[in-house]
């Protein structure tokens, strides 16, 4: 897979990759570029995004519409982003109760499904050597010292939620790294899940203002590095996974907590233990056998998504 990503999805794939995606980034800890990478749309939507300020002076300001559309892969992104917005409106609410009803049996199916990632995304490496070992163990430090920041907590501002957007989608494009936790970071999760709930347009629309500024930004230099430096990228990337598995480790010990806005006790730092330790702290079941299972899930999943992919790609070839 390369930057030249082929143009061959069908519409309902890419709609059902943007509801898988949207999915994704309401789990702190799960990447929806994690997603968009393992179904085989990243360099699209990073070309496509990256093709958009150009398009806008070159093409739309100057009254060619579809010029405009045809040159920025307009109908590729309305319906990605189409399936984003419908997973992140009507999943929301579903996916908050599976991680406070079943938090270890949903932690495992990522658990397995990142997993899988870390080895799709190596197989990309052009040329493997041993420099690419310090990118990859710089990316694994990284993410994992991100998973160990603190819950922070700050006042909901317009120009907050502004900023939040624009730092959540530059994590978010990266696999690896999640969107959504880097909101729990900034204690932004809860007053965003809010917003969505209770359709706070205007709260929304700065929101979304702050990721498109981000998205822009990040696509172009991400691009640029991909191009330049492809095989350094995606060790770094391989890293970002690898160290993002301590976020989504399913058995974990509570050593802090804290009350939300809503006057409740959540956890304000946890570090990741084994099953067995998990049993003796709580006293409740570890649920190993289950979570294995999850987890095996997960990742045959994704091998599943790269099976139908490589048979789909000599078809699409062969119409052309």
């Amino acid at each position: 897979m390369s930057l030249a990503d082929d143009r061959s999805h069908s519409s309902l794939g890419i709609v059902l990759r943007g509801l898988a995606m949207g999915a994704a980034d309401i789990v702190p800890g799960v990447s929806g570029g994690t997603i968009a990478f393992i179904t085989g749309i990243y360099f699209r939507l990073l070309a496509a995004v990256n093709s958009v300020p150009s398009a806008v002076l070159g093409e739309l300001l100057k009254g060619r519409v579809k010029a405009f559309w045809i040159r920025c892969d307009g109908t590729f992104l309305a319906l990605l982003l189409a399936g984003i917005l419908v997973s992140i409106v009507t999943m929301a609410s579903m996916i908050s109760y599976l991680l406070q009803a079943y938090p270890i049996l949903v932690w495992s199916f990522f658990f397995g499904l990142i997993l899988a990632s870390v080895w799709h995304v190596l197989r990309q490496l052009q040329r493997p050597d041993w420099p690419l070992l310090a990118p990859l163990a710089l990316g694994v430090v990284f993410a994992w010292w991100v998973t160990t920041l603190p819950v922070g907590q700050v006042s909901p501002s317009g120009l907050v939620f502004f900023g939040a957007g624009a730092l959540a989608i530059c994590a978010m494009i990266l696999p690896g790294i999640s969107g959504s936790f880097i909101l729990v970071i900034l204690g932004m999760y809860a007053p965003v899940l809010a917003a969505i709930k209770g359709a706070q347009l205007a709260t929304l629309a700065l929101f979304a203002g702050g990721c498109l500024v981000g998205l822009l930004s990040i696509a172009r230099l991400l691009t640029w590095a991909i191009h330049r430096y492809h095989d350094a990228v995606m060790a770094l990337l391989t890293g970002f996974m690898i160290g993002a598995l301590n976020k989504v480790w399913p058995w974990k010990e509570t050593l802090s907590w804290r009350t939300n806005s809503a006057g409740e006790q959540v956890p304000l730092s946890q570090v990741s233990v084994s099953p067995d330790r998990f049993s003796e702290l709580t006293g409740e079941p570890s649920q190993w056998a289950l979570a294995l299972g999850l987890a095996i899930a997960g990742f045959v999943a994704v091998l599943l998504v790269e099976w139908l992919g490589q048979r789909r790609l000599p078809k699409a070839a062969a119409k052309t």
